[in-house]
């Protein structure tokens, strides 16, 4: 790893230490109670650790698309206050 790299990891690491710690335990609270509620309902260990892994990557996929219409929709309501057509081609002039 580069110096560059290591610096970089190390400054993203310090700088969101907080963020990534309360990432990671809800992360594993999710796991947790995922396979609590799957073992309740299926009686199978294997199963409900499967389940327990799977549910946060299929909601990790379907956030993504959730926080691109929010994104979206905000961008379109800002638009709409500022007296801009939303749908309008931007014009790019080129100096020559």
């Amino acid at each position: 790893m580069s110096n560059f790299q290591n610096k970089y990891l190390k400054n993203l690491w310090y700088g969101n230490r907080n963020t990534f710690l309360k990432t990671f335990s809800y992360f594993f609270m999710h796991i947790t109670v995922a396979m609590i509620v799957a073992f309740a309902i299926t009686k199978n260990f294997w199963m409900s650790v499967s389940l327990s892994l799977i549910e946060p990557a299929v909601q990790a996929f379907a956030y993504f698309f959730h926080e691109r219409f929010w994104t979206k929709k905000i961008a379109k309501q800002k638009a709409l206050d500022a007296g801009e057509d939303f749908f309008e081609e931007k014009s790019v002039v080129v100096a020559k």
